[in-house]
């Protein structure tokens, strides 16, 4: 297997079926589950309950992204994210990636055992895209330009599935030109970040035009559009976070990030049942 085939197996499943990605958030502010997870032992069986309930990925996060979460220093993300790294990589049987923006953060995550990079900021950060290439492992670049949409005040071009395809090609360029190869690159349409009901609805029946780029990773798991249309709070929100999941594979979605690893797991090998080529049914 070459290197490149190796790195890309920490993210996409080698029978090519969905890989479930669950989330771990160290952060006190995190919109769903901030302060659950602060400490390293609750952060550790936390994780085994995830690759229990069949998570292929773990996603570690440092600092939130909601809005108006108070931004982190990246000496102040490596304190959070590197002493559980260190702790879990090489013990359970999954890839680790690392939710960060920061160079300084994913050169010590990378070091601790994180074989994916996980920007919401699609390596704008200065240095960013620089000590990517240099690391070596995956990257997977999210819709979020000018870190305007994390703070909610994106500016609405009226065609939203054109300016997520427009950005994501331009950041792939500008990766692939940093010494990025491309079969290491994913791609996030940033689902929630900045975007309204309708902006969101639209790039989940338009996903199809956003896989035609690269490999996508989905995370809509407990967001507002999983909610609101319904009146649902972020704990009830279980069945349409699995429903939505479903939808954005069908617009062929090859990774979801979700915090309900087992439920999601479940309906995602179900309609893989159904959905899959015939010649990879169990």
């Amino acid at each position: 297997m070459s290197e490149a085939s190796k790195a890309a197996a920490c993210w996409l499943r080698p029978d090519g079926r969905v890989a479930i990605m669950g989330i771990l958030n160290v952060t006190p502010d995190s919109f769903s589950d901030g302060g659950l997870f602060l400490s390293r032992d609750q952060a550790l069986k936390h994780v085994e309950a995830l690759v229990a309930a069949g998570a292929d990925i773990i996603d570690i996060g440092g600092e939130s992204t909601r809005p108006g979460a108070t931004p982190v220093s990246p000496e102040e993300e490596c304190e959070r994210v590197i002493p559980v790294l260190e702790a879990l990589c090489g013990r359970l049987p999954v890839s680790f990636s690392v939710d960060t923006s920061e160079p300084l953060v994913m050169t010590e995550a990378v070091a601790a055992g994180a074989s994916l990079i996980n920007d919401v900021r699609a390596l704008t950060r200065p240095g960013a895209l620089a000590a990517a290439a240099k690391l070596g492992v995956p990257v997977c670049l999210m819709h979020e330009p000018g870190g305007s949409s994390i703070m909610g005040t994106r500016g609405s071009s009226g065609d939203i599935v054109g300016e997520v395809k427009s950005y994501l090609a331009q950041r792939i360029e500008a990766a692939c030109l940093a010494g990025i190869p491309r079969d290491r690159i994913i791609v996030d349409p940033g689902f929630g970040f900045g975007k309204d009901l309708a902006e969101n609805r639209s790039l989940l029946f338009d996903l199809p035009e956003i896989a035609a780029l690269a490999p996508v990773l989905v995370g809509i798991s407990r967001k507002r559009m999983t909610g609101e249309p319904w009146g649902l709070p972020a704990g009830g929100r279980l069945q349409t976070s699995v429903a939505l999941a479903l939808a954005a594979i069908q617009g062929g979605a090859k990774v979801v990030r979700v915090h309900d690893v087992r439920e999601t797991r479940e309906a995602v090998r179900a309609w893989e049942w159904v959905f899959e080529p015939k010649e990879r049914v169990a």
